[in-house]
Parts: structure tokens; sequence; C-alpha cells
């Protein structure tokens, strides 16, 4: 199958290009009866004698080119209808009817806020353009109304507001909130992306109503709730607290969204390690209700530990090194132990109610064992009572 992208070098464009060239390769094997010969990438700077060509070869069309921020408006209808005008007569010239995706926008909506926007206007005149071309040639057509969208690889101080939230929080420039309740149709590039290779893989995946397509996942968030999940974002480093980010939430896609904009600089941030003559404890990483996770490093022949906990539990894991870890039933002399080592990863539970050590047996190698804990440890209650096993 030859895709042809036009818009290729855009936000979205260059986000579907990736996925088709990822089931093109065998990168992506997700669906094994998709299978893409050539992708043809059309964009702005793409020669104009190129798209007869690509026209000609082509067994599915993503129009996904546009204008959204022209220096006139008069730019709004040459861009949006006039370019999908010329594709469409290119179609018709090679006699291809494979089927096309035309992208819109909720802004070609005859209501609201939207009513006269020239943007508005051009996006409504490329879609009934398209509903045309299907009564006349019987080649399906897949018209989408696209809310804001966002993600990685989205045009900063352009025309996406959460873009434009995620690159100055992640580089430490302020942003401007008039109204934290104005609220925002927000889709994100994955689901999207996803949304038009189940089109590309069969035409009766799309989302429909009557006339339209639409992405299924479309979020509804206010500006000032934007704002304050990107503050937690950039929190992270100093506080080590990782907010909760539920499968398949805004918040997941949204955290993914904003790492995508930090600089280099702030790729790479240092870890407050405890130190002293045992070794170090580091804690890496801590959630707001799945607990934390840290990483021990135990100096030869030491042994650490030597406590209980009430209601916490723990697991240690040990990836170098080698170690004995004891454990002793509070009240009781009987004794569990369990010889590990970075060789053969393994991991213990440290239980409620037993106190328990950990003894580095090299006399020359450093222990390296990562921890989680159920719990982020709270110094005002830590549930940790010294008692030798």
């Amino acid at each position: 199958m030859n895709i042809l992208v036009t818009g290729a070098n855009g936000f979205l464009g260059k986000n579907l290009c990736c996925a088709l060239e990822n089931l093109k390769n065998g990168n992506d094997r997700t669906r094994p009866d998709l299978h893409i010969s050539e992708i043809y990438r059309y964009g702005r700077n793409t020669g104009a004698d190129k798209l007869w060509d690509f026209c000609s070869k082509a067994d599915f069309v993503f129009n996904l080119a546009g204008v959204n921020r022209p220096k006139e408006n008069a730019e709004f209808m040459q861009g949006n209808f006039g370019f999908a005008e010329t594709l469409l007569g290119v179609l018709k010239e090679c006699g291809n009817k494979c089927p096309v995706m035309l992208s819109s926008s909720i802004q070609a909506s005859l209501e609201g806020r939207f009513a006269d926007s020239e943007y508005g206007k051009s996006k409504l005149a490329g879609e009934k353009l398209f509903f045309s071309y299907e009564k006349e040639t019987g080649a399906k057509v897949f018209v989408y109304r696209f809310p804001n969208l966002f993600g990685k690889w989205c045009k900063p101080n352009y025309n996406s507001a959460v873009a434009t939230f995620c690159h100055n929080k992640a580089n430490g420039h302020p942003i401007t909130v008039n109204d934290p309740e104005t609220e925002l149709e927000l889709a994100y590039i994955d689901d999207v992306v996803t949304e038009l290779l189940d089109i590309l893989e069969d035409p009766t995946k799309g989302h429909r109503t009557g006339e339209y397509y639409s992405i299924p996942i479309v979020y509804r968030v206010k500006l000032g709730e934007i704002a304050d999940l990107l503050d937690s974002f950039v929190a992270v480093p100093q506080t080590g607290i990782i907010p909760e980010l539920p499968f398949g939430s805004f918040e997941k896609k949204l955290y993914s969204a904003y790492l995508s904009y930090l600089p280099e600089s702030k790729v790479k941030y240092p870890l407050k390690m405890k130190e002293d003559s045992r070794g170090s404890f580091t804690e890496i990483l801590k959630t707001v209700s799945s607990g934390q996770f840290s990483v021990n490093i135990t100096r030869p022949g030491v042994t650490k530990g030597q406590h209980w906990h009430n209601s916490k539990w723990e697991l240690f894991i040990v990836v170098s090194g080698k170690a004995l870890i004891r454990e002793r039933r509070i009240g009781s002399d009987e004794i569990m132990e369990f010889e590990v080592s970075g060789d053969r990863i393994e991991a213990v539970h440290m239980i409620p109610g037993y106190t328990h050590e950990l003894i580095n047996l090299s006399d020359s190698e450093d222990l390296v064992t990562l921890m989680w804990a159920n719990e982020i440890f709270d110094p005002s209650h830590p549930d940790t009572f010294h008692e030798e096993v």
C-alpha cells in the first residue's frame, strides 16, 4: 500500500509519517495485516510536479496540509480550500479513486465563538469540497473535525496553548492564564494517529457521526488545571514525587508532552544521596499512592537494616554483588535466610512484623540493591523500629 501524506512536515504529519515508517520497516508489529510499501511526503517545499506522481500511485491519501497562522486572512482560503481543490483535481486527472482523509477543525462549525472565524470558514469550504468530490467520484472520503491537538513536536508559541505552556514551563519561562476557568477540548497526538491508522487498516473502524469522523478520546480540561499539573511536573526533580498518572488519563499524556520540551540542561538532574561509612541510600522516585523506589549501596562486609515495621513492607532486589538477607518475626527465634546476587535477579519481601537485615557477603565489592517500599517515608511517622535479627 502506497500512502500520500500532505502537510507531512507539520505536527500531525510528522507524527503520522513516523508511525507509518515504523509499520513499513517492521519496528511496529501491532498491525500485521497492514503492509506499507511507500510513504509519499508532500510539504510546502516539495515540488509541485511531485504531486501528480504521488497522486497517481497512492492507495490512500491523508490531506493534513493547511494554513492556520497566515500573514493575511486571504491566505486561509488559499491554503486550506485552495490546496484541497488542487489535490482533488489532480486525483481526478489521474483517475485515482482511492480513499482520501481531510484534516478539518471544530472551528469549521457555524456555531459558537468560531462562527465568524476566517480559518473556520476556509475549513468549512474544504469540507464541502470533499463531500462533493465523494458524490461525484464515488471515492471514500473521511472528514475529521479535530479539536486542539497536543503532544510531542507541537510547535510552541504558534497555535497551541498546551504546547506553549509545556515549552515555557519546561524552560523556566512564565505562562499567562487570563481565565483559569476557560475550558479546552483536547486530543492527544498518539490517539489521533491511532485513529488514522485504524481507517487505513479498515475503513469501518473509523468513528463516524453523521457525515463527520472524530477522535474517540477527547479531554475537556480547564486552563487552570493544566497550569497546576505542569507546576507539579516541574517540581518532580526537587520533590521526587510523581503525581498520579492513571492509564489513559490526560495527566499521563500531558506529562509525556511536557517532557518532550525539556532543554538539554534539564534532562539530567541530581538525586540526594545519604552517605556514611556503610555506603549510601538514595531515593529515586516517590509516587502519591504506590510507594517509592530507592537504591541502596552497601560497602564490603557491612550489615544494614536491623529494624522492623508494623505496616510498611518492602521489596529488596540485589542487582550487583552478593548478599545475605535475614528476617526474624518479632517475638520468635526462627530466622529466614536468603542468599541473593546480581547474577540472578530475585525479589525478597521484607514482611511487616519481621526485623530484617541486609549483609554484603563480599570483602571487596559494593552491594547494590534496588528497594521498593509500599509507602513514601514519613519522618513524622516512620514506622521503623530498631531490633537486631
